[in-house]
């Protein structure tokens, strides 16, 4: 973990961790980086990996996963710093006919590369929720 970085609480969801901002203090300032930030691009990591048709968002009312637009990658994942330490929950659509193990595999070591280097923030867990699959167009 880079040092000087220092986490604020926002609050305190119902599963038990921590809503933060990573934050650090430097000579001219502070740096804070927000875990809207951090879910895009957690999400815009997601969607370059192969296999991956896109990020989930969950209908809570009818349970149904819906397919999010590239802009909206952010919100296919929940951002949450507990001890200091990022976990991170991707929730994904996936190809049809891939080997779900090999792309979440790829999404887990993506995500926690471009995350640890484009923050100094260390990750603890990365959980992938397949949502659903999709079949690819072949045109």
């Amino acid at each position: 973990m880079m040092q000087g970085w220092k986490t604020e609480p926002e609050y305190n969801p119902m599963n038990g961790g921590c809503l933060m901002k990573g934050k650090m203090s430097t000579n001219m300032g502070n740096i804070v980086i927000d875990r809207d930030v951090l879910a895009k691009y957690a999400g815009t990591a997601t969607m370059e990996c192969i296999g991956i048709v896109g990020m989930a968002s969950l209908n809570v009312k009818d349970g149904v996963a819906g397919l999010l637009k590239k802009e909206n990658a952010g919100r296919g994942v929940n951002v949450y710093i507990v001890n200091n330490k990022l976990k991170i929950e991707l929730h994904v659509i996936v190809a049809y006919g891939v080997s779900i193990l090999a792309v979440a595999q790829n999404v887990l070591e993506n995500v926690r590369y471009k995350i640890e280097e484009f923050t100094g923030l260390e990750i603890d867990t990365i959980n992938v929720v397949v949502e659903g699959v999709r079949v690819m167009d072949e045109d």
